[in-house]
């Protein structure tokens, strides 16, 4: 038998994930409804990325901006609720040391690539209110293109130091994750290490990317209004909101959820540990659930391309 001393250092392999530790007994309960939530993002966005694929008249830059934002939902769902759901189910609480910190990566980058898609969405509506006789040449498929890339680049490159900075530390003995996610601030604590620079760049660039983001939606919508209350025709102005309406309420879903999360991380000694974890999940679910049914409801191409769809899935 090892001694205490060498156990105490010998190297983790793998995670063990307690999802919501005071509250485990209802875990089968709270299945359902995150089982719900999970088919209906999955269904509804791959409806959404199948419409627009297969209707010409939605072949247009915002609706490849659309479909980049289902695209990221899906990896987001993908890569949290299963292994969620297998913990609850099959009580299969283990992940591997390489797996947790691809999931670590992936939520830490998407999230941050969602945040720049609606930034670079707002963007596209500012030139189409502001600027309509520029629209069709400055939001181009090119634009789209490159757009895309700048997405994925910036918020990868910048992300991949965190679980990066993370799997570099030593884990002795602790290895109990009181999450259902790999998410940094869980497993970091973990460390026999130092883990301030760890923390600190989290920190620096979550807010940095997400600020900066926020800033330029901020600022595109205030000149939206401004130019919306100069135009003197009432329906004009109503049309003009009406194109900016669903985008407007996929940022308030996304921003909502994001900043109760915070603020709950950050009251944490005054609210029970099983809400943040709880609004992590939720975080991962909620947004990519109702992106497309906002979009489906609120356009009418959407809405026609749909039906198209389902007529021919009949015949």
């Amino acid at each position: 038998m090892a001694s205490p001393s060498n156990s105490s250092t010998a190297p983790v392999s793998e995670f063990l994930l307690i999802c919501f530790p005071n509250f485990q007994s209802w875990q089968h309960w709270l299945s359902l409804p995150l089982s719900l939530l999970f088919l209906l993002a999955m269904g509804a966005n791959a409806t959404l990325l199948i419409t627009i694929r297969l209707e010409a008249s939605l072949h247009e830059p915002m609706y490849y901006l659309l479909s980049l934002l289902s695209l990221l939902d899906i990896v987001l769902c993908l890569t949290v609720v299963p292994k969620v759901l297998d913990i609850f189910w099959f009580d299969n609480k283990t992940i591997r040391f390489s797996a947790c910190f691809l999931q670590m990566f992936i939520m830490n980058s998407f999230l941050t690539m969602e945040s720049c898609t609606f930034m670079i969405m707002a963007y596209d509506r500012y030139v189409a209110i502001c600027h309509p006789l520029r629209y069709p040449s400055v939001i181009t498929d090119q634009f789209v293109a490159r757009a895309a890339i700048f997405v994925v680049a910036r918020n990868g490159l910048l992300t991949m130091p965190i679980p990066i900075l993370s799997s570099q530390l030593r884990y002795c003995a602790r290895n109990i994750i009181k999450n259902c996610i790999c998410t940094n601030m869980s497993v970091s604590k973990l460390s026999c290490d130092d883990t301030t620079f760890n923390q600190l760049y989290q920190f620096v660039v979550g807010w940095t990317l997400l600020g900066s983001d926020l800033i330029l939606i901020v600022l595109s919508y205030s000149f939206i209004l401004t130019a919306v209350f100069r135009i003197k025709s009432e329906g004009a102005a109503a049309k003009a909101l009406g194109t900016c309406g669903s985008h407007f309420i996929l940022i308030l879903f996304f921003s909502t959820v994001l900043l109760v999360l915070v603020i709950t991380n950050l009251a944490r000694k005054k609210i029970p540990p099983d809400v943040p974890i709880l609004l992590n999940i939720l975080h991962h679910l909620i947004p990519p659930a109702l992106n497309p049914i906002v979009y489906g409801v609120r356009t009418k191409e959407i809405k026609q391309g749909i039906q198209k769809l389902l007529r021919r899935l009949k015949t």
